[in-house]
């Protein structure tokens, strides 16, 4: 299972790129808090963005899944740096032996200490590109798109992943 947070669902689908996700074996859930933060609350704010996912939910790329309430998430929720929907994705993740898709560090760094796998967004990207799902100029032009549209991207994890995108056989 793979427990999309907001962050990769906005910037996959600033770059029309939300398709990449199938690539991914197994379900690709989005919490409901997560839904509701980027779909419900996008959409009424006029985010072109958030019909993207919306449709990309409805055409079954996504399911929306409640939020688990065990143990894990009353422990997360005493992090004060942990938004409702990184709990919840942390949480589903861990309940399902899942896999977290986050770019945010905190986030990123509660899930190690937690025993819960990550990935990020350019992790999605580049998986396509060597499976063959994108093109390799194409996923470029995804990975800048993003950055155009205000996904963070360190200098030197940029050039890696470029690095990375060039080192893929045709």
């Amino acid at each position: 299972m793979w427990v999309f947070d907001a962050t990769p669902l906005i910037y996959l689908a600033k770059a029309d790129a939300l398709t990449l996700a199938r690539v991914l074996d197994g379900r690709r859930v989005v919490p409901e808090p997560v839904y509701e933060e980027v779909v419900e609350a996008g959409i009424r704010e006029g985010y072109p963005d958030a019909r993207r996912i919306e449709r990309a939910v409805d055409d079954g790329s996504f399911e929306v899944v409640g939020a688990d309430e065990g143990s894990t998430t009353e422990r997360l929720r005493r992090d004060p740096n942990l938004s409702g929907a990184d709990v919840a994705v942390l949480a589903l993740a861990y309940a399902h032996d899942g896999t977290a898709v986050m770019d945010e560090t905190h986030g990123r760094t509660v899930a190690s200490i937690e025993g819960i796998p990550t990935r990020g967004t350019a992790y999605v990207v580049l998986l396509a590109a060597t499976e063959g799902e994108v093109g390799v100029a194409d996923a470029r032009t995804v990975i800048d798109r993003m950055i155009e549209e205000g996904w963070y991207c360190a200098p030197n994890v940029y050039a890696r992943i470029v690095r990375k995108l060039e080192s893929i056989e045709p």
